[in-house]
């Protein structure tokens, strides 16, 4: 039996077209999906993310554990601070990646892949346990069931997002306003008769704010942001073009970049583990790899002619020899060409190398590009 979000009856409302994804029954799309992804490029976009986990970290020791456990340094965040980081595995494998906040002295809340929660949250139960046979203080509650949460992404959000949440914040980042917050921040503010986490991260790779609250706060939210951003050009949005969204800035997905036979170094996304701040789980791997290099790179790269789409597990060829496979691709609306990422060995990524996808039997020719592949003009 599928789980449905308390948001089920407004996607059905709204003419969603539902999928599985996760264990979840998930829209894809509403309209279309390019038309979706232009929305959150020039204009704004909801999507319902109350799918994803939730777990609060709480006691003396919760800073400690949580720089145990995870690559990016915690001691480094304020309260109302959050920054992106990966759970690691002894051989340096991600288990999965996330944001970790600090809400409070002591307090932090981590948001983790709705895929992963039932590993993340045993995972970090069996870490715990051990940690504190030491007697330290340690509270850890997976509090995925307590929350729905959505995602307003785009470059007019800011315009009328603070109408949407009105107010000061009341916990984590003070602030006047929603829109005071910075890049990464979470704050707590009032709405209607409760109150509403929100953050400041765009994970879609354009100016957003991810809001978190009890179901029937989600579900005002949902009719208001759609309400107040009307005449901004605010759409819902499925997991289509979250995904062409997040795969044209080269954003990691779990289970395709990331999975526990992949290190952070070779997905790329190194500047999130903290080599310098102590020991933590798979930290001697990635020493290793920092220094000798790896097998295999996660590289970006667009399709140079007309083709079909790229899509995951497609080989990449190169001078006629099969040299790895595609683990991201699509259709870039913003482009208007194929893109995607995959692993090739270290030797081919650099920015330039001609390679080809295979595409139904077929082979397409493309080239390794920069991260991102699109950039904001």
């Amino acid at each position: 039996m599928l789980k449905r979000t308390s948001l089920y009856a407004a996607h059905q409302k709204l003419g969603g077209k539902l999928i599985e994804f996760g264990g979840w029954e998930m829209p894809v799309q509403y309209t279309s999906i390019t038309d979706e992804h232009l929305a959150v490029r020039n204009a704004a976009g909801i999507f319902d993310i109350s799918h994803m986990g939730e777990v609060t970290m709480s006691g003396a020791a919760a800073q400690e554990f949580l720089n145990h456990v995870l690559t990016n340094d915690i001691s480094k965040l304020t309260p109302g601070q959050g920054h992106y980081t990966l759970m690691c595995n002894e051989r340096g494998g991600v288990v999965d990646d996330l944001y970790g906040y600090q809400l409070s002295e002591g307090v932090y809340f981590l948001i983790i892949n709705a895929s992963r929660i039932p590993n993340d949250v045993a995972w970090l139960q069996a870490r715990a346990a051990e940690f504190k046979q030491g007697g330290k203080d340690l509270s850890l509650t997976d509090a995925s069931h307590n929350y729905a949460a959505v995602a307003v992404q785009g470059p007019r959000v800011k315009d009328f997002i603070n109408d949407c949440i009105p107010g000061a914040s009341i916990a984590a980042k003070r602030v006047v306003c929603v829109t005071e917050l910075q890049k990464n921040e979470i704050g707590g503010f009032p709405f209607q008769k409760g109150s509403v986490l929100v953050s400041r991260t765009g994970y879609t790779g354009e100016d957003g704010f991810e809001l978190i609250g009890e179901d029937a706060a989600i579900q005002q939210v949902w009719d208001t942001v759609l309400a107040k951003g009307a005449t901004f050009g605010v759409k819902p949005c499925g997991l289509g073009a979250r995904d062409t969204l997040r795969t044209e800035v080269c954003y990691p997905l779990y289970g395709h970049e990331l999975d526990e036979n992949t290190t952070p170094i070779e997905a790329g996304v190194g500047f999130f583990v903290s080599l310098d701040k102590g020991d933590f789980i798979g930290r001697s791997v990635l020493v290793e790899q920092k220094a000798n290099g790896v097998k295999k790179k996660c590289v970006a790269f667009k399709m140079t002619e007309k083709s079909a789409p790229p899509r995951p597990h497609y080989p990449i060829w190169i001078n006629g020899a099969l040299v790895g496979q595609v683990v991201s691709g699509t259709q870039s609306p913003s482009l208007g060409i194929g893109i995607g990422m995959g692993y090739v060995p270290p030797e081919f990524a650099k920015p330039g190398t001609t390679i080809e996808i295979e595409t139904r039997g077929k082979r397409a020719p493309a080239v390794v590009v920069a991260k991102p592949i699109y950039k904001r003009a």
